[in-house]
C-alpha cells in the first residue's frame, strides 16, 4: 500500500485493493441506509399516500357531483334561456318561473361551480344591461368566466355598453378595446369596433375615429358596420 494513501474501513480488508469491491461497498451502503430511511420514515410516506388517495377520491367525487348538478341546472335554465331569447329580461330574473322552473338568479345560487351557473351569470348581467341596472349588470358580467373564441367578447363588449351607459367612457373604452383585441369574429367585432369609433368621435379624437372606420372599411367590408364606414371617413375629412 503506498505511503499516505487512506483507505475506507470495509468490512474485508483485502475489499480496499480493488475498486470493484469498493464499489460493491458503496452500492451495499447506499441500499442499507436507504431502507433504514424508508423504515423512519414508512408511517409519514403512508400518511401522505392516504392524503393523495383521499385528495384523489375528493377530486373524483367533486367532478360526478358536479356532473349531476349541471345536468339538473341546464333543465332548470330551459325556460329562463327561453324567456332571454323572447326579451322577457325582468321574467327571466325571478327567482320561481312558471312552471316551477328557477330563474337565472337562482340557478347561480343552488347550483354554484357548475357550467350552467356561470352561463347564468352572463345572461343575468345582460338582462340587468336591458333592464337599465348597469351595476348590477356589471356585477354579474364580472363573475362571468369567459371561454373559447365567442364568449370573451361578448362578456368585454357588454361590460363596455354598461360602463358606457353609466357614462364612464374610459372603462367602457377598456373594454370594447379588450372585445376587440382577441379572436376576431366577422359578427362581433366590427360590432365593438364602431362602438370604439363612435366614443372617439365623441370625446373629439378624430384621428383615432377617422382610424377604427378605416379598419371597419378595410378588414370587414361584407359587414354593416363596413359598409357604412366610407360615408364616415368621408364626414372626418374635414375634421
Amino acid at each position: 500500500m503506498a505511503k499516505g494513501r487512506q483507505v475506507r474501513k470495509v468490512a474485508s480488508p483485502k475489499a480496499a485493493t480493488r475498486p470493484e469491491d469498493e464499489v460493491l461497498v458503496d452500492i451495499v451502503e447506499v441500499r442499507d441506509r436507504a431502507q433504514d430511511t424508508l423504515n423512519r420514515f414508512r408511517k409519514p410516506l403512508m400518511i401522505a399516500g392516504g392524503a393523495v388517495l383521499a385528495l384523489i377520491i375528493g377530486v373524483i367525487a367533486w367532478k360526478l357531483y358536479v356532473n349531476s348538478q349541471q345536468k339538473d341546472a341546464v333543465e332548470q335554465m330551459r325556460q329562463a334561456e327561453r324567456l332571454f331569447e323572447r326579451d322577457s329580461f325582468a321574467v327571466a330574473m325571478l327567482t320561481t318561473l312558471p312552471g316551477g322552473f328557477k330563474g337565472f338568479p337562482k340557478i347561480i345560487e343552488d347550483f354554484p361551480g357548475t357550467p350552467a351557473a356561470n352561463l347564468a351569470n352572463y345572461y343575468s348581467g345582460v338582462c340587468l344591461l336591458n333592464l337599465g341596472k348597469y351595476e348590477a349588470a356589471i356585477s354579474y358580467l364580472k363573475d362571468f368566466s369567459a371561454k373559447g373564441a365567442i364568449m370573451p367578447i361578448m362578456k368585454n363588449g357588454a361590460l363596455g355598453d354598461a360602463y358606457s351607459e353609466l357614462k364612464d367612457f374610459a372603462q367602457a373604452k377598456s373594454y370594447y378595446k379588450k372585445a376587440v383585441s382577441g379572436v376576431k369574429n366577422d359578427l362581433l367585432t366590427p360590432f365593438y369596433l364602431k362602438r370604439l369609433a363612435m366614443l372617439a368621435e365623441m370625446e373629439k379624437d378624430y384621428a383615432t375615429a377617422r382610424e377604427h372606420y378605416q379598419t371597419l372599411k378595410d378588414e370587414y367590408p361584407s359587414a354593416p358596420e363596413g359598409e357604412d364606414a366610407e360615408k364616415y371617413l368621408i364626414y372626418f375629412e374635414g375634421k
